[in-house]
C-alpha cells in the first residue's frame, strides 16, 4: 500500500479536475518546486496509485442515454465465466463482484431502451445466472470519485519535507 499525505491528495485534486496540466502549473498553484511535483507524480504513478490518465466521457451527450445497474446471482462455480464473459460486451462499462444474494454489479450504457432489452435477455441467457435485477439510472448526483477518501485518509499527515499551506505554499 502506498502511503500519501495531504500534499499528494492537493496533486491529485488538481490532476483530478485537468490531468493534462503542466508541471509548471501545478507547481505554481502548490506553491512548490517543479522537481518535487514531478517526483510526487512519479512516486503516485510507480506506486500503482495513479493508474494513467483517461478523459472523462459524457456518456449521455456521446449518445448512450440509457443507462442501467445489472445485478446477477449466479450459480456455484459459474462467477468467474460469467464475469468474463460480461466483460466482452461493448455495452458493458463495468462489473463488480459484490456480496449479497447477487453475485455481479454489472454498469451498462445502451442508445435505447430496446437495445437495453436486448442486452439484458442476453446476458440473462448465459448459462449459470440464475436471476436478474435491473436498475435505470435516472440521473448521477455524484459521479466516480475517488480524491475526497483520499482526502480523509491523509487528514492531518501534513505536505511532507515541502512547505506547508500557510507557510509560503498556496491552496
Amino acid at each position: 500500500m502506498l502511503s500519501i499525505d495531504e500534499l499528494d491528495v492537493e496533486l491529485l485534486k488538481l490532476l483530478e479536475k485537468d490531468a493534462r496540466q503542466g508541471v509548471a502549473g501545478l507547481a505554481s498553484t502548490l506553491g512548490i518546486s517543479r522537481n518535487t511535483v514531478q517526483s510526487r507524480i512519479r512516486r503516485l504513478e510507480e506506486g500503482g496509485l495513479i493508474a494513467g490518465y483517461r478523459p472523462q466521457i459524457d456518456m449521455t451527450k456521446a449518445g448512450l442515454v440509457v443507462q442501467a445497474f445489472l445485478a446477477l446471482e449466479t450459480e456455484q462455480g459459474s462467477l468467474t465465466t460469467i464475469a468474463e464473459a460480461v466483460t466482452k460486451i461493448p455495452q458493458v462499462v463495468e462489473v463488480h463482484t459484490v456480496t449479497g444474494r447477487e453475485d455481479l454489479l454489472v454498469r451498462v450504457a445502451t442508445s435505447t431502451q430496446p437495445e437495453l432489452l436486448t442486452l439484458i435477455e442476453g446476458i440473462v441467457g448465459f448459462s449459470g445466472v440464475i436471476h436478474s435485477t435491473t436498475w435505470l439510472t435516472l440521473t448521477t448526483p455524484l459521479p466516480h470519485r475517488t480524491v475526497p477518501a483520499l482526502a480523509a485518509k491523509a487528514k492531518g499527515t501534513g505536505w511532507g519535507r515541502s512547505t506547508a499551506p500557510g507557510a509560503g505554499g498556496a491552496r
